[in-house]
């Protein structure tokens, strides 16, 4: 499948602002934050094709390391008023084609030890936004499969190799480390990974199973259930609907809309003359967990109580 541009709107005459927006993962007219980010420009009183262009583009996981780059460069190119980005790769390689050039951060992982901003209160630079996964939430994930599997031991984690990947596994294995878990940790970089890595988990006899954060993970989240169902492990997620997918559990920021929704109001202050460095980040302030009883019955499970008290959602 080859990388793209979808250029939502061609480049106007005159001094008409331009974005430019990376993601990667479902393509664009499916994108939930896509959808959201454009959402947050109309309400702040932006019209696409008329007071602000858009150019949206886009790359699956095959072939994002080689797309990116080229769009940041041609982001630079055309003189982007405003980058938004939100895959950790797309980030990377905007901060690596200018360090001049305001971006935003639509969702991120960690940030200030990335070193793609000096800190959240007071990032510096040219990049601001919102850190939308943290140390905390992903560790919390580990615990909280602990406390819905009594007696759990080995833990299987899925992950994308990557930056970002690296320092959710470093939390991961600390945390494990407390709670007396073994922790196996499988790199996945094709959809035909997923097989392979299920099997793999059934061999070190794996209790359960989660994934780390990436777009790959959320554009196969259903398959990613169904392997999961099929091989008898609980799975949790951080992934926007994983538990409607088929997972047993999702625990993460409320709304992944939500954040590329305010993203928008980023890109507003920093066309309105605001700069980058000076926006301090923002970060969730409600975490959802949502519960499928249809997959616990499925494997077996009773949760406990104490599980279902704190759900924000159960599935019936």
């Amino acid at each position: 499948m080859l990388a793209g541009a979808w250029t939502v709107f061609a480049q106007t005459a005159g001094k008409v602002p331009r974005i430019g927006l990376l993601v990667s993962g479902p393509p664009p007219d499916e994108h939930i934050c896509v959808k959201a980010f454009r959402a947050g420009l109309a309400e702040l009183g932006w019209v696409e094709g008329g007071t602000i262009v858009l150019d949206v583009r886009w790359a699956d996981k095959e072939t994002a390391e080689v797309a990116f780059p080229r769009f940041a460069a041609e982001f630079v190119k055309l003189r982007t008023d405003v980058i938004v980005s939100v895959t950790a790769q797309g980030l990377s390689e905007a901060k690596r084609a200018s360090a001049t050039l305001p971006i935003v951060m639509a969702a991120s992982s960690y940030p200030v030890e990335r070193g793609l901003i000096s800190s959240l209160n007071r990032p510096g630079g040219n990049i601001t936004g919102l850190a939308t996964f943290t140390s905390d939430l992903h560790t919390k994930r580990l615990q909280l499969l602990t406390e819905a599997l009594p007696g759990l031991s080995r833990v299987t984690v899925l992950r994308v190799t990557g930056d970002q990947s690296d320092f959710i596994v470093r939390d991961l294995r600390q945390t494990a480390g407390l709670l007396g878990l073994k922790l196996q940790v499988i790199d996945v970089k094709r959809v035909e990974d997923f097989q392979a890595a299920f099997q793999a988990a059934a061999r070190e006899r794996a209790q359960a199973i989660m994934t780390t954060q990436s777009p790959f993970f959320y554009q196969n989240m259903r398959l990613i259930a169904e392997l999961a169902l099929k091989h008898r492990l609980p799975s949790v997620s951080g992934e926007p609907m994983a538990a409607e997918a088929g997972m047993l559990m999702t625990h993460g920021s409320n709304r992944i809309h939500d954040s590329c929704h305010r993203a928008a109001s980023f890109a507003d202050r920093i066309l309105k003359g605001a700069k980058p460095g000076d926006l301090p980040v923002e970060q969730p302030i409600k975490y959802e967990l949502v519960v499928n009883l249809k997959t616990a019955r499925s494997l077996g499970l009773t949760l406990p109580s104490t599980i279902l008290v704190r759900a924000d959602r159960v599935i019936e």
